[in-house]
């Protein structure tokens, strides 16, 4: 199965908790990291009196089921001291399951595609890096929604680059 994972974090030096992230990845039993895109800096949704998040999207290959998958990740974050003190607030990390597959889930703890994947810019200008013209399971392009988000502030950080994050995951893009 192939799944597709959005990152933030805006607390507690969050750019390098995304790449501890991404090195967490290829420590999962069941999980191979097989892409990653650049690091970006984005202004918060919700409240604004957080500092802005970095974000970054990954691609894993896996045979953990989805739920198996997001308990997974929903590890990962606790172990990063991640606490929900209110809804889009600031974190340490964030994990979230974008895509799988070309599956349409819609479960109590699970929704994929992700709900508010296709309203943030992000979410798929991260996730477009690393997988140019992926569609929604219903077969409609992720492109097509750039325009709706284009006024939303977004930008590679320069001090790093994909090479810098995780040498040599294996990559499908």
């Amino acid at each position: 199965m192939k799944a597709w994972i959005g990152l933030g974090s805006n607390l507690d030096q969050p750019a390098e908790r995304l790449i501890q992230a991404l090195h967490a990845f290829q420590r999962l039993p069941g999980v191979t990291l097989t892409g990653h895109s650049r690091l970006y800096a984005s202004a918060p949704v919700g409240p604004r009196d957080q500092p802005d998040f970095v974000n970054a999207a990954a691609s894993l290959d896996t045979h953990l089921s989805p739920l198996a998958l997001l308990h997974s990740l929903q590890a990962l974050e606790l172990a990063a001291g991640r606490v929900r003190r209110r809804h889009w607030g600031e974190r340490t990390l964030d994990l979230d399951i974008l895509l799988i597959d070309n599956r349409t889930l819609s479960l109590p703890s699970l929704q994929v595609p992700h709900p508010h994947l296709t309203e943030r810019a992000f979410v798929l200008i991260p996730l477009r890096e690393i997988a140019p013209g992926i569609c929604l399971p219903d077969g409609t392009p992720l492109d097509s929604f750039l325009p709706a988000v284009q006024d939303q502030a977004i930008h590679p950080l320069a001090e790093l680059n994909a090479h810098d994050l995780v040498e040599n995951p294996q990559r499908t893009d």
